[in-house]
């Protein structure tokens, strides 16, 4: 099962299973997850290939909605709230096994293909030496000319003492494409969907609405102003403001 991080008691609310994006890991929501946990359990898991979790031989939609299905069956129905890969893992779950979840947060994503990719960032960080470095500056240094927000993004996932990311940069970036895509799939969830964005980020546009609706047909919008992609560590208040209205 995937690694998880519980925040908060089981209470008479359904706990709250968030899921993270590429190259993240349930830490990166520790803030939001302490302040939601404030009257329910929530459950922060590391994704496949990344964090502490299982490292696998692919990287899709279907079986990282199996291993959601796998900690809801063991912690039983929830809200669910996942951005980025994590929304699109979180779509399928809902699409597929709708019986475990109540209502659905996806954060700045759609279930769409996108065209740009990651894999420039993927070669950065194998550009490290693991052998040779001492500090995180040393990795950072050897990752180029790479945002020093995004640096320390990717350094979260560095095992300084081990020596080794924790991330399996291999498979991650021979299954972009299906990554960056989103499966075919027969049905749809009738159950509460928000589709929250940054009103930066171009992840999710007016053109996308239709094709949610289709999948989502209670969904609904809102915008995060002043938001980007992570929309969820450039205005954490906001966006536990947005779920917490929603989930209520």
């Amino acid at each position: 099962m995937l690694n998880t991080i519980l925040t908060g008691e089981p209470s008479d609310r359904p706990p709250l299973l968030i899921v993270h994006g590429l190259f993240g890991s349930a830490r990166n929501w520790g803030v939001i997850a302490r302040r939601l946990g404030q009257d329910r359990q929530v459950i922060s898991v590391d994704m496949r290939n990344h964090g502490d979790s299982h490292w696998t031989e692919t990287h899709d939609y279907h079986g990282m909605a199996e291993d959601l299905a796998e900690v809801l069956e063991h912690h039983g129905c929830a809200d669910v709230l996942g951005h980025s890969m994590g929304g699109k893992a979180s779509m399928v779950l809902a699409l597929t096994r709708p019986e475990l979840v109540r209502r659905l947060v996806v954060a700045d994503i759609a279930p769409v293909a996108y065209g740009h990719d990651q894999i420039d960032n993927i070669r950065k960080m194998k550009q490290v030496d693991l052998e040779a470095i001492a500090s995180r500056s040393d990795a950072t240094e050897m990752m180029g000319d790479l945002e020093a927000a995004t640096a320390a993004f990717f350094l979260q996932s560095l095992d300084l003492q081990e020596k080794r990311w924790k991330l399996n940069l291999d498979v991650l970036e021979r299954d972009m494409e299906t990554i960056l895509g989103f499966p075919e799939i027969d049905g749809r969830f009738d159950g509460p969907a928000l589709f929250l964005s940054g009103a930066n980020s171009a992840y999710v546009s007016e053109d996308h609405h239709d094709r949610i609706r289709a999948l989502f047909p209670e969904a609904g919008f809102e915008v995060i102003e002043g938001a980007g992609h992570w929309l969820h560590a450039e205005k954490p208040r906001e966006v536990e403001a947005a779920v917490k209205a929603f989930l209520a």
